[in-house]
């Protein structure tokens, strides 16, 4: 692994006219609003489904496996938290059950705030959820989208397997390499 994994990368402050936003009601789950982590002005956004503890429950920063798995494929792509803009579709982390189809749409919206603030070259959707909101399909599946180019938005936009998942099933790492590869190819050509 390289010495780079399990670095905590810096937390883009949420714009204050966000931090207190009650539209999708995931407020209630008492998560705090995380907009975003790496560098705004990186080229490649990262989008996630949604923002993972970063501090443990002593308030402590921390960076989990999954974050770790995500920076390992980065970095071994040639890629760094320079280049990165990881973000979330969700941008609070629901610890219960709630609306999915309403709390996706509403979050959407800030979404294509970041969008168009940040102007990303290229976009790495990580896992179903993000898939399938990003790509407007509730059916899409990155097993059938990963390891090609989409047009969305009108932003070159690949799909890749959820860290989580590939930590959870060591044998979608050659695959999640692959893509972040392939991501790194086009970003540098």
């Amino acid at each position: 692994m390289s010495s780079f994994c399990g670095e905590l990368w810096p937390e883009i402050q949420t714009p204050e006219g966000q931090r207190d936003c009650r539209e999708c009601g995931l407020f209630r789950h008492g998560t705090r609003m995380v907009w975003g982590e790496g560098n705004p002005a990186g080229k490649l956004m990262v989008i996630l489904d949604n923002p993972g503890a970063r501090e443990d429950k002593e308030g402590t920063p921390f960076v989990c496996s999954t974050r770790q798995t995500l920076q390992r494929a980065a970095y071994d792509a040639g890629l760094t938290k320079n280049d990165l803009y990881i973000t979330y579709i969700l941008k609070r982390r629901p610890i219960r059950a709630y609306d999915k189809e309403l709390v996706r749409k509403t979050c959407m919206l800030h979404l294509g705030q970041q969008l168009a603030e940040n102007m990303p070259k290229l976009i790495l959707c990580l896992g179903n959820v993000a898939v399938q909101s990003f790509f407007q399909d509730p059916n899409a599946e990155v097993r059938k989208l990963r390891g090609k180019w989409h047009d969305i938005q009108g932003i070159p936009t690949a799909a890749a397997y959820h860290p989580l998942a590939v930590k959870r099933r060591p044998n979608l790492w050659p695959v999640f390499r692959e893509d972040w590869l392939m991501t790194a190819n086009r970003f540098f050509a």
